[in-house]
């Protein structure tokens, strides 16, 4: 699992059968100063996070094929939104 900054959405005229009802939103993994990685990644949404939104990923692909079937292709998902995160030093971000 790790933190994810919400960029925005991505929209799919088709999709795999098992990912309707979800949304699909592209994210950027946050490091520990809460800076974002240059890679966009796509998330799988059951929660309605938002742009902006931080979120905790989960990477365990056998969750979301358990949730959805064996023969998705999804396996990064959004299990959380964070309200705020507070660092062991006291700082709240």
């Amino acid at each position: 699992m790790y933190l994810a900054r919400i960029d925005g959405t991505l929209t799919s005229t088709t999709r795999h059968e098992t990912l309707e009802g979800s949304q699909l939103l592209i994210g950027r993994r946050l490091d520990t100063s809460g800076r974002a990685a240059d890679e966009p990644i796509v998330l799988l949404d059951r929660l309605g996070a938002r742009r902006g939104s931080t979120v905790v990923v989960s990477t365990d692909g056998a969750a979301v094929r358990k949730r959805l079937g064996n023969t998705s292709p999804a396996r990064l998902q959004v299990v959380g939104i964070v309200d705020r995160v507070n660092l062991a030093s006291g700082e709240d971000r």
